[in-house]
Formats: structure tokens, sequence, C-alpha cells
């Protein structure tokens, strides 16, 4: 089988695995804001505390984000 041979909606296999990887991991994303809210509001951190909490636990999804604003920036996709 040819892999660049369009395969699912259109889409070779790599084209359609860089999509999903972007849709699913954003979607995982907006989860976890949505988990870090939940618990600096039952935690009553307040403003302050949730800004930390948001700062804290967020970190890795920026650098996530990051890479990808980079890596176009570069070029190196």
């Amino acid at each position: 089988m040819d892999p660049s041979a369009p395969l699912l909606f259109g889409l070779t296999v790599a084209e359609f695995e860089d999509i999903s990887l972007k849709l699913c991991v954003g979607g995982l994303i907006a989860y976890m804001i949505f988990i870090i809210g939940q618990l600096a509001f039952e935690s009553k951190a307040g403003k302050y505390g949730a800004i930390w909490m948001f700062v804290g636990l967020g970190v890795g999804f920026i650098g996530f984000a990051a890479k990808s604003i980079i890596q176009r920036l570069l070029g190196i996709e």
C-alpha cells in the first residue's frame, strides 16, 4: 500500500495523525484548564491563588503551545 495514498477523508495517514494530535491534545488542554478552574473555585483560592494555580499547573501545556508556535516561526514543520 502506498503511504502517500489518501486513506481517510481524503487525508494521508501522516496528515490525519497531525490533525488528530493537535485536536485531541487541544481538547485535553481545554479540559485541564477546566479542572484547574474547578480546583481554584472549590479551594476558595481567591484571584491571586487562582492565578498561581493556573501558572503552576499550566506550564506544561504552555510549553506544548510554544513548541508549535516556534516551529511555525522557524519553518521547521
